[in-house]
C-alpha cells in the first residue's frame, strides 16, 4: 500500500470501496446469471445428482479462492506500476526491469496478445451478459422466448449510444444498483442453503477431487464452464488505479465474494433439494429460479441492469486499454474524445465503440442464446490468465527473487491451475471459441505491424536525418527571417525534422524562434507536472524541447507548453506555428517486413487521427508538410 493510500481515512477508503462495487465488480458479479447453469446444460452435460453438484460447487469455490483472491487480488495487485495495474502497465514494470535481457521482448509479446484477447473478450461480454439476462423473461413466461433477442438487442444498441456521453451521470446510479444486485444474491443464495445446509460441506476440496475420480474427462471438460464463475478477473487489477488497492480488496473480501458464494450454494442447495423433474426444469434456468415466482420479473430487471452496469464497465475498460496501447505505440492515434473535465480518465474513443457495436450485434445474431455464447466466452479469458501467470512468474522470480522454493511451487500451482482452465476451453474452439482467437489474432498482427513499422520508419527517417546543430548554423544564412515562433513535431529525439527540411527547400524563410518539439511516452502511467519539460538551445534560434507523458495521461501540448519561458521566452499560441511531417511509405529494395504487412500499415497510417487531433494543437494554427519514406 502507497503511503497516501495508508493515510487515507477510514470513511474515505469506504466511499472507494463502495464505488468499485458499482464500477469494477460487474463482470464476475454477473456470472452467477449463467456459470453454475452451463456446467449442467452446456456443450458437455453432467447428471443433475448430488455428487456432480457438490463437485461443481466446490470447484466454483476454489476456483474463486486461488485464482480470483490469491492470484489477482492477494499478488497481482501488488505488482502496481505507480498505483496502476492491468497487462499493458505490468509489461511497462517487467520491461523496466529487463531492459538489458534478451528475454525482455517475450513479456511484451505477451502482454500484445493479452491486449488483443481482450478485445475479443470485449465484444462477447456485452452480449452474453445482456442476453442472459433478458432469457429471464422466458422464465416469467415462456412465451417470452420470441422478444428476447430483440429486447436484447434494443439494449445493446442503447449501452453503445450512450457512451458518447460519458459515465459521469451514469455511473452515480451504479453503485446503488449493485449493492442492491449483491444483497439480492446473498439473500436468495441464504434462503436456499438454510433448506438444504448439507450444501456447505463441499467447502472441502475433496468434493471437487471426488468430481474428478468419478468422471475423469467429462470433468475436465466441465472446467471451460466453472472458469465463468471467475471472468472479470482483470478487471479487478485492471481498474486498481482509480480506486486503490485497499478499497479493491476490502469491496472483494467484505461484500462481493461472500455474496457471489452465497449464491453459487444457494443454487447448489436448491437443485439438491427438488425432485428430478423439478431440477431438470430448474437447472436450465437456476439463478431466476431462486426466487419465488412472484419476484421473478422484479429479479430479472435487476439482473439486466446488473448486466447493462457490468457490460458499460467492460466498454469503458477497452477505452482505457486502447488509450493506453496508442501512447506506448502499439495503436495508431485515434480520435479520443474527453467526457469529464474533472476526470482525465474517461474517454470515448468512437472508432473503437461503433467496431464493438456492430460486433456485438453480429455476435447476437449468429450464437442466438447465452449457452452458445458461453462457449466461445471463456477461451479469451482463460489466454488472458494464463498470460497474466506467466508475466506474475517473472514479477516473484525475476523482479520481488522470491526464494525458489516458495516462488516456484506458488506459479506451478497457478500454471496448473490456469492451464486446466485454458485447456478445457480449448476444446470448445469449434463451438465458438475460434471467434476471441480469430479477434485476437487480427488485433494482434494489427498490434505488432503498427510496432514494428514505426520502428522501421523511424530507423530509416534517422539513417538519413541531418544533426539539428549542423543545419541551425547553415540554415539562417541561406533563408529569410520571419517573425513569431515555429514548432516543429519530431517523432525522435535527436535529427532535424523533414518538415523542417521540407520548409526550407520550398518556402525558404525561418521565424524567429524555431524549437523541435518531441513527445515522449514513458513507461509510466504518470508523470511528475515538475519533469513534464526538457529544453536545449541549440543556438542561432534553434531549441530542441522534450516533453514526457506517462501512459495514462492525455497529450495535450499547448497546455504544456503554456507558461513555459525556458526557451526564449513565453508562447503567444496566437503567434505560433505548427509544423507536421506527413509520410508516404514506399516499398524498399530489400523490405524490412513482408510486403502484405507494409501495405498493412500504410493503410494504419492514411487512417489514423492526425497529429493535430492527438496533440489537441489549434487547428488555425497549424501546417503540414508531406514526405516519402522507404522501409
Amino acid at each position: 500500500m502507497s503511503a497516501a493510500q495508508a493515510e487515507r481515512p477510514v470513511s474515505a477508503r469506504l466511499k472507494l470501496a463502495v464505488g468499485a462495487i458499482g464500477i469494477v465488480f460487474g463482470d464476475i458479479g454477473t456470472s452467477p446469471i449463467y456459470a453454475f447453469r452451463e456446467t449442467f446444460v452446456g456443450p458437455h452435460k453432467l447428471a443433475i445428482d448430488d455428487a456432480h453438484i457438490m463437485g461443481v460447487v466446490s470447484l466454483i469455490f476454489w476456483s474463486m479462492t486461488l485464482v480470483v483472491s490469491i492470484q489477482y487480488v492477494a499478488l497481482l495487485m501488488r505488482a502496481d506500476n505507480n498505483g496502476q495495474g492491468g497487462t499493458l502497465a505490468l509489461v511497462a514494470l517487467i520491461s523496466r526491469f529487463l531492459k538489458k535481457s534478451s528475454y525482455g521482448w517475450i513479456a511484451v509479446m505477451l502482454g500484445v496478445f493479452a491486449t488483443a484477447l481482450f478485445y475479443g473478450d470485449s465484444m462477447i461480454t456485452p452480449a452474453v451478459s445482456v442476453l442472459s439476462a433478458v432469457e429471464g423473461l422466458t422464465v416469467v413466461d415462456r412465451r417470452m422466448g420470441a422478444f428476447v433477442i430483440p429486447i436484447a438487442l434494443v439494449l445493446l444498441v442503447a449501452l453503445f449510444l450512450i457512451q458518447k456521453r460519458g459515465t459521469t451521470k451514469v455511473g452515480a446510479l451504479f453503485a446503488p444498483v449493485m449493492l442492491v444486485y449483491f444483497a439480492v444474491l446473498a439473500v436468495l443464495g441464504v434462503i436456499h442453503i438454510a433448506q438444504a445446509p448439507g450444501i456447505l460441506i463441499a467447502l472441502n476440496p475433496w468434493y471437487a477431487i471426488q468430481f474428478f475420480l468419478l468422471d475423469k474427462w467429462l470433468a475436465f471438460l466441465a472446467l471451460g464452464s466453472v472458469v465463468l464463475a471467475v471472468t472479470g478477473s482483470e478487471a479487478l487489477y485492471s481498474d486498481m488505479g482509480h480506486f486503490g488497492r485497499g478499497p479493491m480488496r476490502l469491496s472483494w473480501f467484505g461484500f462481493v465474494m461472500p455474496c457471489l458464494l452465497l449464491n453459487y450454494f444457494g443454487q447448489g442447495a436448491m437443485i439438491i433439494s427438488l425432485g428430478d423433474a423439478a431440477a431438470a426444469e430448474a437447472i436450465q434456468n437456476p439463478f431466476f429460479f431462486l426466487a419465488p415466482e412472484s419476484l421473478r420479473l422484479p429479479l430479472v430487471l435487476l439482473a439486466t441492469g446488473a448486466t447493462f452496469i457490468a457490460s458499460q464497465a467492460v466498454i469503458s475498460g477497452s477505452f482505457s486499454v486502447t488509450h493506453q496501447a496508442i501512447q506506448l505505440g502499439f495503436i495508431p492515434r485515434l480520435s479520443i474524445l474527453h467526457t469529464s473535465d474533472e476526470h482525465h480518465g474517461q474517454i470515448y474513443i468512437p472508432l473503437i465503440n461503433w467496431v464493438l457495436c456492430f460486433s456485438v450485434i453480429l455476435l447476437v445474431l449468429f450464437f442466438r442464446n447465452s449457452s452458445n455464447l458461453a462457449s466461445a466466452y471463456g477461451i479469451a479469458v482463460t489466454g488472458a490468465m494464463l498470460i497474466d501467470t506467466c508475466l506474475l512468474a517473472v514479477m516473484l522470480l525475476a523482479v520481488w527473487k522470491w526464494k525458489w522454493w516458495l516462488g516456484v511451487p506458488a506459479v506451478l500451482v497457478f500454471f496448473i491451475v490456469d492451464g486446466a482452465y485454458f485447456a478445457a476451453n480449448f476444446t470448445k474452439v469449434a463451438d465458438g471459441g475460434w471467434f476471441p482467437l480469430l479477434i485476437g489474432g487480427i488485433a494482434f498482427t494489427l498490434l505488432t505491424t503498427w510496432a514494428k513499422g514505426r520502428r522501421l520508419m523511424h530507423e530509416r527517417m534517422t539513417e538519413v536525418g541531418l544533426p539539428l546543430d549542423i543545419f541551425a548554423k547553415s540554415a539562417r544564412n541561406s533563408t529569410v527571417t520571419v517573425p513569431g515562433t515555429a514548432i516543429f513535431m519530431n517523432s525522435g529525439s535527436s535529427g532535424t525534422p523533414s518538415a523542417l527540411l521540407h520548409n526550407i527547400k520550398h518556402n525558404k524563410v525561418l521565424h524567429e524562434r524555431v524549437v523541435v518539439l518531441t513527445v515522449q511516452v514513458a513507461g509510466v502511467p504518470y508523470v511528475d507536472p515538475t519533469q513534464r519539460m526538457e529544453a536545449k538551445e541549440i543556438g542561432d534560434g534553434f531549441y530542441r524541447v522534450k516533453l514526457h507523458y506517462g501512459f495514462m495521461e492525455e497529450t495535450d501540448v499547448p497546455s504544456a507548453l503554456k507558461g513555459a519561458t525556458m526557451c526564449g521566452g513565453p508562447f503567444n499560441m496566437m503567434q505560433t506555428s505548427f509544423f507536421l511531417s506527413r509520410q508516404t511509405l514506399l516499398s524498399a529494395e530489400k523490405p524490412g517486413m513482408a510486403i502484405w504487412r507494409e501495405k498493412l500499415f500504410a493503410w494504419m497510417m492514411r487512417n489514423a487521427a492526425t497529429p493535430m487531433e492527438f496533440f489537441r494543437l489549434p487547428t488555425n494554427r497549424v501546417v503540414e508538410l508531406g514526405s516519402q519514406v522507404e522501409i
